[in-house]
């Protein structure tokens, strides 16, 4: 295998090993860094996200050991669509998944868009899934080896057509194995921790994100039983998600989940850990990896990025929607979240989650 390859470099130990593996198989790595305008400034925070000051210093000097070009691009604008959106969400008592979008605007949007100015045949990233050829010859995305690490479900929202161009060189190898290669290579990043909070909130603090973006939002309103019976008041649909157990404000001597957000009447509805079961869900921009089926087709379903995905069947709707039916009802839905299907290993599609069922 040969051509020109244009990789995302966010400073981290998998797309740094990615950049040596595909260097390996005989392409020619462009390493891009995005630079987002998300910045933290406590170290122990900025060593858990990524696209920082600090990881671009980081994602440089694994180029320059690698001997590849590296290129640092200025997506600042693009991204706080991205904060934009996930504020918003939130304000509509929904659970947003910024970094799917992240995957669909900038790595494989906006990074391929300046991979064809520069003649580039392929987009990689250090995403911890597997490009596979189905029986009918189709590129599909696939789960990666390393299940503990498999990232193939924020992965739906790439375009069909752009499968053929997309490369997964880490997705074959666990996690150990990963940073075997880096210690190696010796490589700077070889013991970095993996990050583990979204990039623009590097404090973990997502309610004060959300408000310090809205400031004029006011969304509160009443907490209730499954009866209506008012237990309370809140100061915000945008603090509370399907599921959520802890910080409710109320005490009513067992345990109470919220099981509804209803955004008109801002009202906030608690239950049971029970009454979170659901049996399908309504998904809106669905994107198909296959032909879409014209009757509902067996899959397995996945609802949170650490869910595992169960028995269910879907079916597409008019314009780009789809439901998914359950085997067996799942607990907490969530509108804002995604769902992705498979067959088997590979992603058959997915949307966002528009409402359960």
């Amino acid at each position: 295998m040969s051509g020109r390859v244009v990789l995302a470099m966010s400073g981290g130990v998998d797309s740094s090993v990615a950049a040596h593996l595909l260097k390996e198989q005989g392409y020619e790595v462009i390493g891009l860094f995005m630079r987002t305008g998300a910045h933290g400034n406590d170290l122990e925070r900025r060593t858990k996200t990524c696209c920082s000051a600090t990881d671009a210093v980081d994602a440089q000097a694994v180029a320059d050991r690698l001997d590849i070009p590296f290129y640092a691009l200025d997506f600042e604008r693009d991204f706080a669509r991205i904060m934009d959106q996930f504020a918003s969400e939130y304000a509509l008592g929904r659970t947003p998944n910024p970094c799917v979008m992240c995957n669909i605007w900038l790595k494989f949007g906006k990074l391929w868009a300046y991979g064809k100015q520069v003649g580039a045949d392929f987009v990689a990233t250090g995403h911890y899934a597997r490009m596979a050829t189905d029986e009918l010859g189709r590129r599909r995305i696939a789960r990666a080896v390393d299940s503990s690490k498999d990232q193939s479900y924020v992965l739906f929202g790439l375009r069909r057509e752009l499968l053929p161009h997309v490369l997964l060189p880490v997705g074959g190898y666990t996690k150990a194995e990963i940073r075997a290669v880096a210690r190696e290579l010796d490589l700077p990043v070889h013991d970095k921790p993996d990050s583990q909070e979204i990039c623009f909130v590097p404090d973990d603090d997502y309610l004060r994100f959300v408000r310090d973006r809205r400031p004029d939002l006011n969304a509160s309103g009443p907490l209730v039983d499954l009866d209506g019976t008012l237990l309370g008041e809140h100061q915000g649909i945008e603090a509370f998600t399907i599921g959520q157990r802890r910080g409710l404000g109320v005490a009513v001597g067992e345990p109470r989940y919220v099981v509804q957000i209803e955004p008109q009447s801002r009202t906030v509805r608690l239950g049971p850990r029970q009454a979170l079961e659901r049996g399908g869900l309504e998904a809106t921009r669905f994107h198909w990896h296959i032909d879409e089926p014209a009757e509902p087709v067996s899959c397995l379903a996945q609802i949170r990025s650490r869910h595992r995905a169960v028995p269910a069947r879907v079916e597409p709707t008019k314009g780009d929607g789809a439901l998914v039916h359950f085997d067996q009802p799942q607990l907490a839905v969530t509108p804002g979240q995604v769902v992705t299907v498979y067959d088997g290993n590979l992603v058959m599609g997915g949307g966002w989650i528009e409402r359960a069922l």
